[in-house]
């Protein structure tokens, strides 16, 4: 969870977890503070599961809607008072209704399965160790991250957040918006660890392209995403 609207950043939460979310109060304090006045106390709850979450909407008039930023305008009601709706977005923005200005908040849900073409008769489904979605925001990034070894083998060159930024050219991108895909990518998706050499920012670009284009997870024909 990354909140627009809220003190906390970023939380991040384990399948089986849950995080409310609201106001607050000094005695009962919630775990993803939102700090607009117009919001309740307790407003709702994410509950991780496997391969999905689940959002409880605890206001008693308020309709949460689930977006999903990345696809042609699907979105999701959860109506006032409703426990446990699953939400099928990977990448979603939960938006709360408020007059004045907006509230909202990110989730990103990586842990999707999906169908093994090739599954045996028999014995256990084999699991996928990358699993990437290519119209995903965060894919582009690691697209644009891989583009100049892609174009030149023998390239050094690791672009800049900025650089990135310019490259996709998305207007509803910011430099934190990659930084975030970028830690999200290396945190979750490739799960890369630092090596103790490098500092943080520099070294996570690396190892993402490294990963990347060692198990072919991008490739010249990902190059179209930025021209398209």
């Amino acid at each position: 969870m990354q909140g627009e609207r809220s003190a906390s950043g970023t939380l991040w939460l384990n399948p089986g977890q849950e995080a409310t979310f609201g106001r607050g109060t000094e005695s009962r304090p919630v775990d993803f503070p939102l700090v607009h006045p117009e919001v309740s106390r307790l407003a709702g709850a994410v509950t991780a599961v496997q391969d999905f979450w689940l959002l409880t909407n605890h206001s008693h008039d308020a309709t949460l809607v689930v977006e999903n930023p990345e696809g042609g305008g699907e979105f999701v009601k959860v109506a006032p008072g409703r426990a446990a709706a699953p939400i099928p977005f990977e990448f979603a923005r939960v938006v709360l209704p408020v007059a004045v200005g907006q509230c909202a908040f990110l989730v990103f849900a990586p842990q999707h399965s999906f169908v093994d073409r090739d599954r045996p008769r028999e014995g256990e489904p084999t699991l996928s160790m990358f699993s990437l979605d290519e119209t995903a925001k965060y894919f582009l990034v690691l697209v644009a991250l891989c583009e100049p070894r892609l174009r030149d083998c023998a390239s050094t060159v690791i672009p800049t957040v900025p650089q990135i930024l310019d490259r996709i050219g998305a207007t509803d991108l910011t430099r934190a918006g990659v930084n975030f895909h970028i830690d999200y990518l290396a945190r979750t998706k490739l799960r890369v660890r630092h090596d103790g050499e490098a500092g943080k920012a520099d070294w996570q670009r690396a190892s993402l392209v490294s990963i990347a284009l060692r198990f072919d997870l991008v490739r010249e024909e990902h190059l179209k995403l930025l021209d398209g």
